[in-house]
């Protein structure tokens, strides 16, 4: 199983978001992510389609979008004509998930769900086909900078017995309190996609941070 580093822009300088990105990149940054909070579903307000259309302009790497907002299929269409490569929205935050999910795939993109720490895995049971990527949320969402919660391990482990269980070719991605010390804890639990934000955009080299997040996991390979 590959390592995925996606180092998020919401701890990036925005100031600085080409060189940032750029550096992140040449450390083996394989996707770049990008958090949309509407202050609704999460209190915070952060980025739309216009920080994807810059991203578009500075990288050639997917562009990882994750919607912490109410009925994200209202971006749908606007996400994808600005470059996303990656779609991923939470179930309590739409009534049709299944239907969102397809839509996305019909627009390029892939199709991800997210799981706050207080949702169900059995979410997964009933559109599992239908899935991409699968973000276990290891923080409650909302703000960058907190701690990895513990119990977001096993989670992790039930996702992955659900993906294999069902064949599943889905990324597992891991987001919240993702650093040099709680890496390895996540891959080994089944996690094979990793966002990092602070870990990285907060380095003084963010290439070397990617490297050394990437070098945890291969001591367990």
């Amino acid at each position: 199983m590959s390592v995925r580093i996606a180092p998020s822009v919401l701890s990036a300088d925005l100031g600085r978001l080409r060189e940032q990105v750029e550096q992140a990149v040449a450390g083996g940054a394989e996707w770049i992510h990008v958090d949309v909070m509407d202050g609704h579903f999460v209190p915070n307000l952060t980025f739309g389609a216009p920080i994807i259309r810059a991203l578009r302009r500075v990288t050639d790497q997917p562009i990882d979008v994750h919607l912490m907002v109410q009925h994200p299929e209202h971006y749908l269409a606007e996400f994808a004509d600005a470059g996303a490569a990656v779609f991923t929205f939470h179930p309590e935050a739409t009534v049709h998930v299944q239907r969102h999910l397809t839509a996305a795939r019909e627009r390029g993109m892939l199709a991800g769900l997210a799981l706050n720490p207080g949702t169900p895995v059995a979410y997964l049971d009933e559109v599992v086909d239908d899935l991409d990527l699968v973000l276990v949320m290891s923080v409650n969402p909302g703000y960058g900078g907190q701690s990895y919660l513990a119990a977001s391990t096993d989670k992790i482990r039930r996702v992955r017995a659900v993906l294999d269980r069902a064949g599943s070719r889905a990324a597992l991605e891991v987001d919240g309190g993702i650093t040099a010390e709680t890496i390895a804890e996540a891959w080994g639990a089944g996690a094979d996609t990793f966002v990092a934000g602070t870990a990285v955009f907060g380095a003084a080299d963010p290439a070397r941070a990617v490297r050394e997040l990437r070098r945890r996991c291969a001591v367990l390979a």
